[in-house]
C-alpha cells in the first residue's frame, strides 16, 4: 500500500512539474515578443550579431574655457594623441604641486586652470633655467625679480657663483648666492602677483594673460592695435604673437582641457566628435563592452 501511494505521488509531482515547465516556457516565449524594453540598435546586435552605434563627443570644457571650442578641439586631440606620455606623467607629477598653487591662486582671486602654466614653464623643476635667463619653477626673468622684490642671481653673474679666495694656507670657496625663484612658495606668490597685474592691464582675459605671461604684456598689446578691433581676444591676435606664444597658449588649453577630462583621457573613452562603430559581434557579447573594447583600441 505504502509502495502503492510512493509511485502515485512520483508520478502526480513528474505531471505537475511538467505541466509547470511547459507554462512558465509558453509564458516566457509570449513576453519575449511584446517587450519592448530594450532599445532598437542593442535589439539588432543580439539578433544579428552585428551592427553599428553612434556615440556623441563627451569632452567638456572648463566653465572659463568656453566659447571657442572648435577653435582649439582639432589641436587638443592631435596633442592628446601624439603625446599621451607627456600628459600622463605631467598629471601625476601635478598631483604634489597643483592644490598649492591652487591656494595662492585663490587668495589673489585669479582661475585655477593657471596652475597648469607652472608644468608648462618648469616641468616643476625648480633648478630650470632658460636660454633667455629666465629662472626657477615660474621662469621669472632678472626684471620681473627686480620689480616683485625677490632676491636674485643675475644672470651676467651666475657662471661666477662658485669663487676661489687663494690665502696663503688654504682655498676657500664662497656658496651661491640666494635665488628665490627657485623657492617653489616665494616664486608662487611672485607669479601670482604678476598675474593678478596682467589681469588688471588686460581686463581679465584669461588667454590673454597667458599670452603675456609667455611674451609680455607689451607685446600682447601691440598684437592687440594690429587687429584694429577695440577689444581683441586672443583669437582675434593670434596671428600677430610669436610662434612660440600661440603654442604655449595652445597648450595651456589642452592641458587644462585633458585634465578636465582626466579618467576618461585615461581610459581611451574621450571622444572629440561624434563617432561610429561598426560591431562585428560573432559571440554575442554585450554591447557595452564592445564599444568599451573598441574605443580602447
Amino acid at each position: 500500500m505504502i509502495k502503492q501511494i510512493s509511485k502515485h505521488f512520483t508520478v502526480s509531482k513528474f505531471f505537475w512539474i511538467l505541466f509547470f515547465s511547459v507554462l512558465i516556457s509558453a509564458f516566457t516565449k509570449a513576453y519575449s515578443y511584446t517587450d519592448t524594453s530594450k532599445k532598437t540598435l542593442l535589439a539588432a546586435v543580439d539578433k544579428n550579431r552585428s551592427g553599428s552605434i553612434t556615440l556623441e563627443a563627451n569632452i567638456t570644457f572648463p566653465d572659463v574655457l568656453t566659447g571657442n571650442e572648435e577653435q582649439s578641439l582639432q589641436y587638443i586631440e592631435k596633442f592628446a594623441t601624439n603625446r599621451r606620455a607627456y600628459l600622463i606623467r605631467t598629471y601625476n607629477r601635478s598631483k604634489k604641486y597643483f592644490p598649492k598653487v591652487s591656494a595662492v591662486l585663490t587668495r589673489y582671486n585669479l582661475p585655477h586652470e593657471l596652475k597648469v602654466l607652472l608644468a608648462l614653464e618648469s616641468a616643476f623643476n625648480g633648478n630650470a633655467v632658460s636660454k633667455a635667463g629666465a629662472v626657477g619653477y615660474w621662469q621669472i626673468m632678472d626684471e620681473v625679480a627686480r620689480e616683485y622684490g625677490l632676491k636674485y642671481v643675475p644672470k651676467q653673474s651666475r657662471s661666477k657663483q662658485v669663487k676661489k679666495t687663494t690665502t696663503a694656507k688654504t682655498a676657500i670657496k664662497t656658496g651661491p648666492a640666494r635665488d628665490d625663484r627657485k623657492n617653489f612658495n616665494k616664486s608662487t606668490y611672485v607669479a601670482a602677483r604678476y598675474l593678478k597685474d596682467r589681469s588688471r592691464n588686460l581686463d581679465n582675459d584669461l588667454l590673454l594673460m597667458v599670452a603675456s605671461y609667455n611674451c609680455g604684456v607689451g607685446n600682447v598689446w601691440e598684437a592687440m592695435k594690429k587687429t584694429g578691433k577695440t577689444d581683441p581676444d586672443f583669437w582675434d591676435i593670434k596671428s600677430y604673437l610669436p610662434a612660440e606664444t600661440q603654442a604655449y597658449v595652445m597648450n595651456f588649453i589642452t592641458l587644462n582641457v585633458i585634465f578636465h577630462n582626466y579618467d576618461k583621457f585615461e581610459n581611451n573613452t574621450l571622444l572629440f566628435s561624434q563617432t561610429q562603430f561598426k560591431i562585428d559581434n560573432p559571440e554575442g557579447i554585450k554591447t557595452e563592452e564592445l564599444v568599451s573594447s573598441d574605443l580602447q583600441k
